[in-house]
C-alpha cells in the first residue's frame, strides 16, 4: 500500500490550514488536538500564533496527559500552568486527559505490551488531530506523529508502562527497569497502534500533521532543550502516521544542511528509525508513500 503525504515548505498559519484541508478529512464534533505543551524551560514547542488559527477553525481542544518523568507536568495543576505559560490557553481550552484517571485499551499482536493506558477524557472526543512537532528525542531518537500518539496520549501510568516495555505502570519504578532499546522503540509503536485501533473501532476519525521546524536533537519535553541544529523543512500531513513519520525521516536524510548529521546521529544511536517498519508490521500504516507538494 502506498499512502499520500502532503507537503509544503511554507510554515505559516495559512499553510497549516491549507495542508490540513488537502487531507479531505472532516474532523467534527468535539475535536481533540493532540499537541505537546512542552516542558517548562523548553523552547521548541509549537507556538500559539502558528497553530492557533487551525485549532480555532476546528473549535478544537488541546489535549495532553501528565508526564512520567519528574518535572513541571507530573500533576494536572502544574501542567495547566505550563500550558498557560506557553500560550496554549490563549486560543483554546486545554484538557489534561488523565486528570481524573485513565482506562485500558487492548494492544493487539504486541511483543511487549498487553494494553495501553490512556487518559479518561480521551473517550469524550469525536475526532482527533495529531498535531506533532518534528524534532529529535533523547530516548526515542525522534518525535513526530507516532511518539505523539503513543507516549503523548498515554496517561502518566501509561507512559511508565511504555517506557518500561510492559514491566510496570509505576512512574517511580519504570526508570529502574532494564530493557533493550529496540524493545522501547517497539513498545511505542504498539501503543500508537492501540490508539488507532481504538479510534477505528469507535468510528472516530484521526488526521496527522507534523510541523518540521525548530529542529533540535532534543524533545520539547526536555527543560534544557538545545537550539535547532538545521534549517526548517516544512509541514507534512497524511491520514497515515507511519507514512507521515517516514516522510519526515526521509527529508532529514535527504537534507544537505550540515546540521542534519547531528539529528541523524541522535536518531540512529537510539534506533529511532526502527519504529517505522515495526509499526507497519502491526498494520498501523505504510512506509511507502507518494509525496504531494502543495
Amino acid at each position: 500500500m502506498t499512502s499520500k503525504v502532503y507537503f509544503t515548505k511554507e510554515i505559516t498559519p495559512e499553510s497549516l490550514i491549507k495542508i490540513y484541508e488537502a487531507l479531505g478529512v472532516n474532523l467534527t464534533g468535539k475535536v481533540g488536538v493532540k499537541v505537546s505543551t512542552g516542558e517548562a524551560g523548553a523552547k521548541g514547542y509549537l507556538k500559539a500564533d502558528l497553530i492557533g488559527p487551525l485549532v480555532k477553525k476546528l473549535n478544537g481542544t488541546i489535549i495532553e496527559c501528565n508526564t512520567a518523568y519528574p518535572g513541571k507536568r507530573t500533576t494536572a495543576e502544574e501542567h495547566y500552568k505550563v500550558a498557560e505559560d506557553h500560550g496554549f490557553t490563549k486560543f483554546a481550552n486545554v484538557d489534561i486527559m488523565d486528570e481524573e484517571g485513565d482506562f485500558k485499551i487492548p494492544v493487539n499482536n504486541g511483543k511487549h505490551l498487553e494494553f495501553d493506558l490512556i487518559g479518561n477524557h480521551f473517550a469524550e472526543y469525536d475526532s482527533i488531530l495529531n498535531l506533532a512537532h518534528g524534532k529529535g528525542h533523547a530516548m526515542g531518537g525522534f518525535g513526530a506523529n507516532l511518539k505523539n500518539q503513543s507516549i503523548g496520549i498515554a496517561s502518566r501510568k501509561g507512559k511508565a508502562y511504555i517506557h518500561s516495555c510492559g514491566k510496570t505502570t509505576s512512574p517511580r519504578l519504570c526508570w529502574m527497569s532494564k530493557y533493550e532499546q529496540i524493545d522501547f522503540i517497539e513498545s511505542m509503536a504498539e501503543a500508537a497502534t492501540a490508539v488507532a485501533d481504538y479510534l477505528k473501532k469507535e468510528g472516530k476519525p484521526i488526521a496527522y500533521v507534523t510541523i518540521m521546524n525548530a529542529l533540535s536533537v532534543d524533545c520539547d519535553c526536555d527543560k534544557n532543550q538545545g537550539d535547532p541544529v538545521m534549517a526548517d523543512l516544512g509541514i507534512v500531513a497524511s491520514l497515515d502516521p507511519v507514512a507521515n513519520d517516514q516522510a519526515f525521516i526521509d527529508m532529514i536524510w535527504a537534507s544537505t544542511d550540515p546540521g542534519a548529521s547531528a539529528l541523524k546521529e541522535r536518531i540512529d544511536t537510539r534506533e529511532g528509525r526502527a519504529i517505522l517498519p515495526y509499526a507497519e508490521s502491526l498494520g498501523l500504516g505504510s512506509c511507502k508513500y507518494e509525496l504531494v507538494e502543495i
